[in-house]
């Protein structure tokens, strides 16, 4: 499953790679949401939490539907500014109708079609649509949403405020840390895109980002199948030190697409695309397979060996080793006469990590 976004006749200039502070501190909220997804910080958000005024604790709580399981588009700008005072100006200048259906959208975790026409904001029935949709998934959505309707310049102040708490209160001095980094990740980006090009640009993203063959397109490996086009807007890459492993993408009708990547770590971290997991899953639910892969990890057999030892017939044995290599998880040597089989440990190891990368992708 794919996002492509349609870049067809769209100079490489629109193509634009740039950091934004709102951006990051909206992966730094996430990080302080969900830490479980982000292992290697949850020393640093026991820390921010830790060190956090009740008052502010309760605000993150509060607004957390912003960033939580998803994000909303105006946290994510199309338009990176040098400081995040700069990108909140812009945020208010989006207009209420905009900026209150990108939130009900992350309040109330429902698809976009649900406040496309008409406005909440306007129409008693959609009101109520949303209200019950913020029900449904908590007191504390039902109770955001329902001022956000009632009064959203308040929400949107206080919303403002919040943020610019979190800035005093760790973000700046977190901001200062990724400098370095995202700088460097940028003019790497920036010169692969002039010197060699889009798809080599797109490339060092993410082995989870492509250029499609006839170069109309990027790819993106996600959990959905949708499209969205670039035309008269372009595409922002904003790098991410705080997103990992997240792939945050803007691609709603009316935002111009954004994406939001991790910084390449050192090691071998490249992602693993769902059509792999996918294939690893499948090869591993047949019993069979699961039984000849226990006795491939005790040591090297060859297909008459893993016949004998499960009274198989060897065509059979060798139907299933070829749906266990064709996934990767399987190596073959040739000994003589004989090939021998071995379990592809590290890759096999990695399965869990890289199911939950996609998931979280």
């Amino acid at each position: 499953m794919t996002l492509r976004i349609d870049i067809s006749g769209l100079p490489a200039e629109r193509l634009r790679f740039a950091a934004s502070p709102l951006a990051e501190l909206t992966a730094m909220l996430h990080v302080l949401a969900e830490p479980g997804h982000h292992p290697q910080y949850a020393g640093w958000a026991g820390d921010v939490w830790a060190g956090l005024r009740p008052e502010l604790a309760e605000r993150l709580r509060e607004a957390e539907f912003l960033w939580r399981s998803s994000r909303a588009d105006f946290l994510v700008p199309a338009r990176p500014r040098p400081t995040l005072a700069e990108e909140l100006d812009d945020v208010d200048r989006i207009d209420d109708e905009t900026y209150v259906t990108a939130a009900l959208i992350t309040t109330c975790g429902s698809k976009r079609v649900h406040f496309a026409a008409p406005s909440p904001l306007a129409d008693a029935r959609a009101r109520e649509r949303a209200l019950d949709l913020a029900q449904a998934r908590g007191a504390l959505q039902e109770a955001f949403a329902e001022r956000l309707l009632a009064d959203p310049a308040a929400v949107r102040a206080r919303v403002r405020d919040t943020l610019e708490q979190c800035a005093e209160a760790f973000f700046d001095a977190a901001w200062s840390r990724v400098a370095v980094p995202l700088a460097t990740d940028l003019r790497l980006k920036n010169d692969l895109l002039k010197r060699q090009g889009v798809g080599a640009a797109l490339a060092s993203v993410s082995g989870a980002v492509t250029l499609a063959p006839d170069g109309t397109c990027v790819v993106i490996d996600k959990l959905q199948d949708t499209a969205t086009s670039a035309h008269g807007t372009g595409v922002t890459f904003l790098p991410s030190v705080f997103g990992r492993p997240h792939l945050v993408t803007v691609h709603a009708p009316g935002w111009q697409p954004v994406v939001q990547y991790p910084v390449a770590e050192p090691g071998p971290s490249e992602p693993v695309s769902l059509e792999t997991v996918t294939l690893r899953l499948e090869a591993l639910a047949h019993p069979v397979r699961l039984r000849l892969l226990r006795t491939l990890a005790r040591g090297a057999h060859t297909t008459g060996e893993l016949a004998h030892a499960w009274e198989l017939s060897p065509p059979e044995v060798s139907r299933h080793l070829a749906v266990l290599r064709r996934a990767g998880l399987l190596t073959a040597e040739r000994q003589g006469r004989y090939v021998r089989y071995t379990v592809n440990v590290p890759d096999l190891t990695a399965l869990g990590t890289d199911l939950l990368a996609v998931a979280l992708r």
